[in-house]
């Protein structure tokens, strides 16, 4: 076994400060590799997994979350195991969540969303997040420090995603609190394993299930009776939970994700006082500094799909 064989990618913490080194090797020996320790294929050449992706026929998306945590509920026994996935779908963690569905559900669940987010309801939002990143320094200016990711990663994602979602804002504090927002261990939209053993997302089925059928009852001309009117691609009208899962799932999709973007950002100007400066001299950068720095550290080390038929991956 090599060196690289005998660190598990999932739990050795010495890969959290340097995973790059790791990487390397695995890229070095072949775009697609066998694990040691969890039974799953490392695919890390980027057409592979291209491939892997567009090929719904081949792989599915149930597991996209959790992985080989906690295990699928049966033996995966044979070369065909759709049947199977569909049998078992719906034990799965996130099962009831948009990124773990497969076309042609995902298909229509996604056209319900996309219909949502508009280029107006976009720059509508982006007027909010200048307000809330001002009010949200304006909380600790004062105190000449914070600790970031509590004080100002986490509330920030969130209120992001609920004016986006057209949360009322009077609601806004409520979200807040419920959510846990900058409670450690708590971010929404978190792959931990004690998240993954329930639905941390039952407050948010329960706000949006009252807002979509009030939406329906008494429409008015706000975001949300946009959700609740939204149809899917053939004009059926979606039932009310599927509308809301719509919605969770972008509210959680957004949170941890953007907070730790955010936390790799300030990271990096910390580190590189050059860097940090010439972004204050010339801000039109920092659209490109937001990209690269989701390339240099992207928020999600890895994705998961499963196999329903015995298939070839470059070459394996």
């Amino acid at each position: 076994m090599s060196d690289s064989d005998a660190i598990d990618f999932f739990t050795d913490e010495s890969l959290v400060a340097d995973p790059y080194p790791y990487f390397d090797t695995l890229r070095d020996g072949c775009p697609v590799r066998p694990e040691s320790h969890h039974g799953v294929m490392m695919v890390t050449g980027y057409d592979e997994a291209i491939a892997v992706y567009h090929d719904t026929a081949s792989f599915s998306s149930c597991n996209s979350v959790s992985g080989p945590f906690p295990g699928f509920p049966v033996p995966l026994e044979g070369d065909e195991v759709s049947a199977l996935i569909e049998q078992h779908r719906d034990d799965l963690p996130m099962n009831d969540q948009l990124v773990t569905f497969d076309p042609p559900k995902h298909t229509d669940h996604r056209a319900l969303l996309m219909r949502l987010i508009t280029p107006k309801r976009l720059k509508e939002n982006e007027a909010f997040m200048w307000r809330l990143a001002d009010r949200q320094i304006d909380e600790f200016i004062d105190q000449g420090r914070c600790e970031f990711i509590s004080e100002f990663a986490s509330p920030f994602a969130l209120l992001v995603i609920a004016d986006l979602l057209g949360v009322p804002e009077e609601d806004h504090a409520e979200f807040r609190s419920h959510l846990g927002a900058g409670r450690p261990g708590q971010a929404l939209g978190s792959t931990s394993a004690k998240a993954l053993t329930h639905n941390p997302l039952e407050y948010l089925y329960q706000r949006f299930t009252e807002y979509v059928e009030d939406r329906r009852r008494r429409p008015r001309g706000d975001v949300l009776t946009g959700l609740a009117a939204a149809t899917f691609p053939d004009g059926s009208t979606p039932d009310v939970l599927d509308v809301v899962r719509v919605a969770t799932n972008l509210f959680a999709a957004g949170q941890e994700t953007t907070v730790r973007l955010l936390g790799a950002a300030l990271h990096l100007i910390g580190e590189r006082p050059d860097l940090q400066q010439l972004l204050r001299d010339e801000r039109d950068r920092i659209p490109n500094f937001v990209e690269e720095t989701l390339r240099f550290e992207s928020p999600v080390k890895g994705d998961f799909r499963l196999s329903r038929v015995a298939t070839t991956v470059g070459g394996v």
